[in-house]
């Protein structure tokens, strides 16, 4: 029992060693850590010191003699002493107060001033840097501007020879031109003279109004040459000839007042006037774009003119062929209204079709209105051909429908018409179908006509008297007289059937009973069908005597049927 003891006695023992241990090397570790940054920091801080801001001053003792440089001079002096004698001090003190706190072990505190500590770093570098590249500013400003000027200075002679190799396309601006390199010569010597009187701080304004200069220069000698060409030259050609072709197209009577030539052509000359003012003053804003604007307006105006002139044509040719259908029309039309009453009283027109014909009237008559005013315009010079000619286009497309509708009304009364003509035609072709059915009855003197035929005799002639009765009406029905005409033919060539099939059956009845006679004496059941035959024969029932004498001859005839049939069919 004792030994249990003592070994968990010893196992805490060395727990709390161990637990010690970790605590200690933790709290080592922060301690090292924060002294790292702490040193970091300090090192930060003898960076700023180092800047080099006193050797670049110093080289401004140099300049002093200029106001603005001794003012500016006595400014980042005054900039420095803050630095050197309230900044950095106060940095120091912060760092040993945060190394105070770190010995202390009060880790928050430490933690806290090394924040406090490394934003007044970043505070005072800043300062110092912007202190530094002010006083650079100056120091360095001829190393850096000389580069700058040489290149701009060949920049300049390619500049001023280009423009003395074309000098003449330049016209009345050349003098001009040549002023503008004059000024920036005189920058040039300005440049000279500010760095010869040490005037350091003039001299990026300088070097920027040279870069200013050349840059507009550059625009001057690339878009003057066609500003002044296109303003002196090709655009006032360009107006010439177009005013020259609006006189003679107005003289041959075409109506352009809605070009506005006249009032364009003065505003034009106007924007030319003052893009050559400007140009004087090297002012070219805009100018070779609203020049070339103008050239593609004028270039539009003669397109305008050809089109009038296509529109002319179209309108002389649509015109002629106009007027031809208008008239055909109107003769049409009138010829109509004259017959109507006399068509209402032959034919029983249909009020949707004449009122179709009034509406034509007045649709034709507001067309000629309004043609006779197409042509006042036209006479007048009221209106270009282009609007002249969508009217006309209008008044064809109204016609074209008036005739549309006209051919309609006439489709219908001439298919009136057409019917009437065949119902006749057709009468007498039924009057003579049934003179040939009656003709072939008279032509055989059958012995006997059944009664049902004088039936259908009677129905036949009782629907052609029905067919003249609706011919002699007036106005007549056409749905009715076709009506009519269909019953007559129907019943007519029905009749006319019946007469042939009968003749046939009764000629060739006979024919086979005669045949048969041959056979009476032999055969007795011959004899008798034969009898009955003829029985049926003088009764009128010639289709079953025919077949029964057929019938009755083929069993002593063997094929006899088939010869008479043929025979028959024929």
């Amino acid at each position: 029992m004792d030994e249990i003891t003592l070994i968990g006695i010893t196992i805490i023992v060395i727990t709390i060693i161990s637990v010690i241990s970790v605590l200690y090397a933790i709290r080592s570790a922060k301690n090292k850590g924060y002294k790292k940054q702490i040193e970091k920091l300090d090192i930060e801080k003898n960076k700023i010191v180092s800047t080099p801001i006193v050797p670049e001053l110093s080289k401004i003792e140099t300049y002093r003699k200029n106001e603005k440089i001794e003012t500016m001079y006595k400014e980042w002096n005054k900039r420095l002493s803050d630095i050197r004698d309230v900044q950095i001090p106060k940095i120091t003190d912060m760092i040993l107060e945060a190394d105070y706190c770190l010995s202390q072990r009060d880790y928050k505190s430490t933690l806290y001033k090394i924040a406090k500590l490394e934003m007044e770093i970043y505070k005072v570098r800043t300062n110092a840097e912007f202190l530094l590249d002010d006083i650079k500013d100056i120091t360095t400003s001829e190393e850096r501007s000389r580069k700058v000027i040489t290149k701009y200075k060949k920049e300049y002679r390619e500049l001023y020879d280009k423009f003395k190799e074309s000098e003449n396309d330049y016209a009345d601006i050349a003098e001009t031109v040549n002023l503008q390199f004059g000024a920036i010569a005189h920058k040039f010597e300005e440049y000279e003279d500010i760095l010869d009187s040490n005037r350091y701080n003039e001299v990026d304004n300088t070097v920027n109004t040279i870069e200013d200069m050349l840059k507009h220069m550059t625009i001057v000698i690339d878009e003057m040459p066609q500003i002044v060409l296109m303003a002196e030259n090709i655009l006032p050609k360009k107006i010439k000839e177009v005013l020259e072709n609006y006189e003679e197209l107005k003289k041959q009577g075409y109506t352009l007042d809605y070009l506005n030539v006249e009032y364009n052509v003065s505003e034009a000359n106007k924007k030319i006037n003052d893009i050559l003012e400007r140009a004087k003053m090297l002012d070219m804003k805009d100018s070779l774009l609203e020049l070339k604007v103008l050239m593609e307006y004028f270039e539009n105006v003669f397109d305008d003119f050809e089109k009038e002139k296509v529109n002319k044509k179209e309108y002389s040719d649509t015109i002629t062929n106009f007027q031809k259908k208008l008239s055909r029309m109107n003769k049409l039309v009138n010829e109509i209204f004259k017959k109507l009453e006399s068509i209402k009283k032959v034919y029983n027109l249909e009020e949707e079709d004449i009122n179709l014909l009034q509406k034509i009237r007045e649709e034709l008559k507001k067309l000629n209105d309004d043609y006779k005013v197409l042509i006042e315009h036209t006479q007048n010079n009221a209106f270009s051909f282009s609007k002249i000619n969508k009217e006309l286009e209008n008044l064809v497309a109204r016609l074209r429908l008036i005739e549309e509708s006209l051919d309609q009304t006439l489709d219908t009364i001439g298919s009136m018409k057409d019917d009437e003509s065949r119902a006749r035609q057709q009468l007498e072709e039924v009057k003579k179908i049934l003179r040939r059915s009656r003709k072939l009855l008279r032509e055989y003197e059958l012995p006997v006509i059944p009664d049902n035929y004088f039936v259908e005799l009677q129905e036949a002639q009782g629907a052609i008297k029905e067919l003249i009765a609706e011919l002699n009406k007036s106005p007549i029905n056409i749905d009715n007289l076709n009506m009519r005409v269909e019953t007559a033919r129907d019943l007519v060539i029905k009749l006319h059937n019946r007469s042939k099939e009968m003749v046939k059956s009764a000629a060739f009845a006979e024919m086979t009973m005669v045949y048969g006679n041959r056979y009476r004496s032999k055969y007795e059941e011959l004899d008798k069908n034969l009898a009955y035959s003829e029985m049926l024969f003088f009764k009128g029932e010639y289709k079953k005597a025919l077949q029964l004498s057929i019938n009755t001859l083929n069993k002593v005839e063997p094929g006899i049927q088939n010869k008479l049939v043929e025979y028959y069919k024929k």
